[in-house]
């Protein structure tokens, strides 16, 4: 007689911050690496799964579908979901307990090699019972539908690829972009004007050698993210930081800092790390400076879709008459990280020769996935999911105000902004006097809070402050991580 399914030892917690597919994932894979669910073992049914644990479906289906994709588990069609019999694991390299490396002293470098590991690490992780409190760039993973999203990675499995491999991407994603772009922020674009990438570094670095020679200057936003002038530098470029003022960056301050640059990457319409939206008049100058010197500018938009006062403030890319400006967006922001798409929207006269270098330049973005977030954006969910988190973000950003200002007002000086997904905490009365941000960064991440010091974006004199990310924290969340938050800077007095 076949043996039936064996009984799940998971169990989900639906008001834990970890979403119930994550839950159920790496409850399995614990399972299966401790041999409670033994080799070759069976598993019940999707359905029968998600009755047994209360959840949707499609959270069962979007765990079995990873674990299936990493080789923990086994299906194929008209049979049952089993445990594999060779674990990924197994292939792993045995270590030999009896032949240990002797040399512990670190490698020769080079020196870009050496730069790289001296620069500061902004990369803290929250601890337990804070989620996500308070890091930059996630968006509110508990507030993504799951549901919709692995039917649409099921369909695209199913059937399989549809379209040629194509290294601008796929055809449906680039015609769903433009549509929506044309829609949601007035971009007037066509599919064949969009190339999808594989992140802001990738995309800089296509421009940067297309478009420039080495040691040509481009223009960058002082503060600004680091990643932008690391990537233009890796390509050969020779970074210009350029002062932010509240109107953004202003060419026609910038004087002989201009000199001989024909690039300037900017965030006009949430500048970032500062939040300060580009003046028209700021706007029309910097349009201006690229056409007298036949220059371009890659706008990149970043977070411009998440405003909370009045609409979106249209891209710089609208008022382009002249066709200098290469407008540049990413999913990881506003949907998941894990995706790892961005998209350049290229001037009519960039087609041609960006088509021609992408054989050359870099790998080119994974394929799987791009059709279903066509449908995504096509069915209408992206636009709904905008919709929604632009009221949530809002909201968290309302409550992490509150809370800064009923328990840290002492310590730490918080406005709130008209958009973004981060604030800026400044330094208030009680700051202690010897602690630097990077220092306050440090002692909050052996804290279990994630933040990133504000001097870190800055090139010439630091800016002293703390740069909070919300979005990703639920609301119950908030209030208890700034307590803790203003408790760690209170003890380093």
């Amino acid at each position: 007689m076949a043996r039936g399914p064996l009984p799940l030892p998971v169990s989900l917690d639906p008001d834990a911050p970890t979403p119930l597919h994550v839950q159920l994932r790496e409850g399995l894979r614990a399972a299966i690496l401790d041999r409670r669910l033994p080799r070759g073992a069976r598993l019940p049914a999707s359905r029968v799964m998600a009755a047994d644990l209360g959840c949707a479906r499609g959270t069962v289906v979007l765990a079995l579908e990873q674990l299936i994709a990493e080789g923990y588990l086994t299906a194929r069609s008209g049979s049952a979901t089993r445990v594999a019999a060779t674990l990924p694991d197994d292939a792993l390299p045995r270590a030999n307990a009896s032949v240990q490396p002797t040399r512990t002293d670190i490698p020769s470098l080079s020196r870009r090699g050496a730069r790289l590991v001296a620069a500061p690490d902004r990369r803290f992780m929250a601890g337990p019972g804070v989620p996500d409190a308070f890091a930059l760039g996630r968006p509110a993973l508990d507030a993504f539908p799951y549901e919709v999203w692995a039917r649409l990675l099921q369909a695209e499995w199913r059937h399989g690829p549809t379209e040629r491999p194509d290294p601008r991407g796929s055809p449906a994603l680039r015609a769903a972009i433009a549509g929506y772009l044309a829609q949601a922020r007035g971009v007037a674009c066509e599919a064949d004007d969009v190339i999808v990438t594989a992140g802001i570094r990738q995309s800089l670095r296509l421009l940067a050698e297309l478009l420039l020679d080495p040691g040509e200057a481009a223009l960058v936003e002082e503060p600004g993210f680091p990643g932008i002038a690391q990537a233009l530098a890796s390509a050969g470029l020779r970074p210009v930081p350029i002062p932010i003022g509240p109107g953004g960056l202003a060419v026609s301050g910038a004087g002989p800092l201009l000199e001989g640059a024909r690039l300037a990457v900017v965030t006009p319409a949430h500048h970032y790390p500062l939040g300060h939206a580009m003046s028209l008049e700021n706007r029309l100058d910097l349009l201006a400076w690229a056409e007298a010197v036949s220059g371009w500018i890659v706008e990149d938009d970043y977070d411009g879709a998440y405003r909370y006062a009045g609409r979106p403030l249209a891209p710089l890319r609208a008022l382009d008459r002249g066709g200098r400006v290469i407008y540049v967006g990413s999913f990881s922001k506003l949907l998941l990280p894990a995706l790892g798409l961005s998209y350049l929207v290229l001037p009519r006269g960039l087609v041609a020769p960006v088509n021609q270098a992408l054989a050359e330049i870099g790998p080119a973005p994974p394929g799987i996935g791009q059709w279903a977030l066509a449908r995504f954006i096509e069915d209408g969910h992206l636009a709904g999911h905008l919709r929604r988190t632009r009221r949530l973000y809002a909201l968290r950003q309302e409550v992490l105000v509150d809370a800064t200002r009923r328990h840290a007002a002492d310590v730490m000086n918080v406005a709130p902004m008209e958009g973004g997904m981060h604030l800026i905490a400044r330094p208030g009365p009680a700051w202690p006097d010897a602690l630097g941000d990077a220092e306050a960064v440090a002692r909050l991440g052996r804290a279990g809070i994630s933040a990133v010091a504000l001097s870190a974006y800055h090139v010439g004199a630091p800016e002293p402050g703390l740069l909070l990310g919300y979005a990703a924290v639920p609301e119950r969340a908030i209030e208890p991580a700034v307590q803790r938050l203003a408790e760690t800077l209170r003890m380093a007095d």
